[in-house]
């Protein structure tokens, strides 16, 4: 069998062991891991060896005709790759979408430092830290600068060099032999220790990104090379297949590099000019393509429209030259840095960040690699046949070979699109927030609608702690319509974030709990008069409520932002967009603060007040543009009312505390209630409620052991 054929059956087996016996088969990751090494071992090495031996044996005219050459290919494949980018949305099945809270929406946002990645400092260091663009940069400015100097003198230097890449070549041929064995550990690991629920949410994502990498890999690039090029479709593709099924299989387009060099070689010696010599110019371009985004990597741009239409916060027209222009950019850079980036400028969820990852490992890995080893070949070619002068523009292949793709494109997308909206999709955004439940221990509570009969007045001079302790229980009021921070869920259990927070206080007291439904305006008084102990209802901290009441410290910041309608949230995502808009009509609640700060940021707007969120939520459409509210009780309404989405303006991103207000002279209550607080923020239970009711993320809990059959369905083991 051929090395493909046994790397192939290597991976069916893998995989099978995984799936038959589970996490049994960890202990084969020390293999893979191996495996991985042994193949990157020699790249780095060879990077530099052969971009300084293979530039360096080539004259200043052939140096500056492969650069031009070379650069024109690379953008052609880079604008092939974006054009399929570009059109994924159109695989997007109809489905309605919301997200929780994400630090993303009120994050700022920082450059991408192209200088640190690509200008060598200290080349040792860039080659220690396998900073391949900078160690690209370092060898072909070695490379070049030997181009001027005399043959003569650097003869001996080359033959050296020529002998290591040898060298290096074999060492790799030797561990390229190893890939079945290396490949079965991989696969195995993977099988038997991936979770199966890490998929949930990314079938759609998995099918766009595997059917456009098959027809890039299969199609697109090999029939560009057959249309300008003498070479037939079979030899670009059976050339390749060792280099294909490893790279598809590690996951690594990197182990691959001098694989690929030795396959272009074998390739343009048999097809090309008999008895030409092209190796200096595979030794340059291989290793230099490597430096640069591949049509595999920029695939993965694709994620970035798809984490915004699974958010909720889809992008738009208007967003596709910036997001183009600057993930080209940032994908010369690590996809793990450029992807949050990315989802950090067009304001989508930060958390999408997860699903990448499971993603990248699942499908992006292997797909993409075997994609961008495609890409290298493709470059290659295209550059030799230009060079020797083989390139040959024929319209009528070209005009069937453009046909052809955008029609398979279009094809494959839309089935996606219609195959997942046959099956069907049941939004979940509102039953995942109604179905919450308290994240820590409850105290003994009674829930009342309304304010409790009067206290005696010999009990409303009683200091606060006393009378808690006295009463034996500990009076909370809240609001209504105070998600995510006071809300009935689907069992009619009253819960939020500051619902715990007092389950958490009265506790630590020890007393139980009696929590009482007030409205905002008649809270200074029941505070006063004693009726509460504290409100606890994600009450924000402003100047006109300082006035009647006293505080405790802040417990957490809320960001002001614009609520609209999902088609609209470009025109409130920026502060030059947002003051374009001639006179808006601004929905707010009756709080003098908010009401301040949008005088204040559009004067020309038309200030709508609000008696609760739901009002703007139940409105007509069109009846309102927007809502000043916070991001973070925003999103929760968004999985409500999911046709809606949160904009915070960029750069203005405003923070308002909150804080728990309490009667005016109630000193020592308001100084053990900071000192609580800050307990509380050293001992994490305000970040942990604030990861689950905010953020959404579910609470750790012990992980049920990974289905294998030998577990579950043959039951042979516990």
């Amino acid at each position: 069998m051929s090395l493909a054929t046994r790397t192939l059956l290597g991976l069916a087996l893998g995989v099978a062991t995984g799936l038959f016996f589970g996490e049994y088969v960890a202990f084969l990751k020390v293999a893979g891991d191996a495996f991985i090494l042994l193949l990157q071992m020699t790249v780095l090495p060879y990077v530099a060896v052969s971009l300084v031996n293979g530039l360096g044996s080539v004259n200043a005219a052939q140096a500056a005709s492969l650069a031009k050459r070379a650069g024109g290919f690379m953008l052609l494949l880079w604008a092939l790759a974006l054009g399929v980018v570009c059109l994924v949305p159109l695989a997007f099945p109809d489905w309605v979408s919301a997200s929780f809270f994400s630090s993303n929406l009120v994050a700022e946002r920082e450059g991408f430092d192209l200088l640190k990645l690509f200008i060598p400092a200290n080349p040792f260091r860039s080659l220690a830290d396998a900073v391949v663009p900078s160690v690209v940069v370092f060898s072909l400015a070695v490379g070049a600068a030997l181009i001027g100097i005399p043959e003569a003198q650097k003869r001996g230097l080359l033959q050296s060099l020529d002998a290591l890449t040898e060298a290096l070549g074999r060492i790799t041929g030797f561990v390229v032999e190893l890939a079945p064995y290396g490949v079965f550990a991989i696969a195995a690991h993977a099988g038997g220790t991936l979770s199966l629920d890490e998929a949930r949410g990314l079938q759609v994502y998995a099918a766009v990104y595997i059917v456009g990498a098959l027809v890039l890999t299969f199609w697109a690039l090999p029939g560009l090379v057959t249309s300008f090029t003498p070479f037939r479709y079979r030899d670009v593709v059976w050339f390749s297949r060792d280099a294909l099924v490893t790279a598809f299989a590690t996951g690594n387009l990197f182990v691959v590099l001098s694989l690929l060099a030795q396959k272009s070689k074998a390739l343009l010696q048999e097809r090309a000019e008999a008895g030409r010599d092209d190796a200096a110019l595979v030794d340059v371009v291989v290793p230099t393509s490597f430096t640069f985004p591949s049509a595999g990597k920029l695939l993965s741009l694709a994620f970035v429209p798809f984490a915004g239409w699974l958010s909720g916060y889809a992008l738009t027209l208007a967003d596709y030259p910036a997001f183009l222009a600057t993930g080209l950019a940032s994908f010369f850079g690590s996809t793990m840095v450029a992807v949050p980036y990315l989802l950090d400028l067009l304001q989508i969820p930060a958390d999408m960040f997860q699903l990448f990852v499971v993603a990248d490992n699942i499908v992006g890995g292997r797909f993409g690699s075997m994609l961008a080893a495609m890409h290298t070949l493709a470059l290659v070619l295209l550059s030799a046949c230009a060079t020797a002068g083989l390139f040959r523009v024929r319209p009528l292949a070209l005009v069937r070979y453009v046909g052809i793709t955008v029609a398979l494109l279009l094809v494959v997308l839309v089935g996606v699109r219609f195959s997942f909206e046959a099956l069907g999709h049941e939004y979940k955004g509102y039953t995942n927030f109604v179905e919450m439940s308290p994240l820590l221990a409850a105290v003994e509570v009674r829930v009342r609608d309304a304010p409790p009969d009067p206290l005696p007045e010999s009990d409303r001079r009683v200091p606060a702690l006393d009378r808690i302790q006295q009463r034996g229980f500990l009076r909370v009021g809240y609001f209504a319509d105070s998600l995510p921070f006071a809300f009935r869920n689907a069992n009619n259990e009253l819960v939020g974030f500051d619902v715990e927070m007092a389950h958490t206080l009265a506790r630590e007291i020890g007393v139980a709990l009696e929590l009482v439904r007030v409205t905002k305006e008649e809270l200074p008084q029941l505070l006063e008069v004693g009726y509460l102990d504290i409100a606890m209802s994600g009450l924000l901290l402003s100047t006109d409520r300082l006035v009647r009441m006293s505080f405790s410290a802040s417990y957490l910041d809320q960001t002001l932002a614009f609520i609209v309608r999902d088609h609209r949230r470009g025109d409130f995502s920026t502060r030059s967009a947002v003051q374009k808009l001639a006179a808006p009509r601004i929905g707010v609640l009756d709080i003098p603060y908010y009401v301040d700060k949008l005088r204040g940021y559009l004067p020309r707007a038309q200030i709508v007040k609000l008696g609760s969120p739901r009002d703007f939520f139940r409105a007509e459409s069109g009846a309102l543009d927007a809502m000043l509210y916070s991001a973070e009780s925003g999103s929760a309404w968004s999985l409500i009312y999911p046709h809606f989405s949160v904009a915070v303006p960029q750069p203005d991103i405003l923070s308002a505390p909150l804080a728990y207000p309490v009667a005016r002279d109630e000193l020592r209550w308001t100084e053990f209630l900071n000192a609580w607080i800050e307990l509380k923020r050293r001992d994490r239970t305000i970040q942990n409620l604030f990861d689950h009711w905010i953020l959404g993320r579910a609470p750790e809990r012990q992980q049920a052991p990974r289905w294998s059959i030998l577990r579950n369905v043959l039951g042979w083991v516990d």
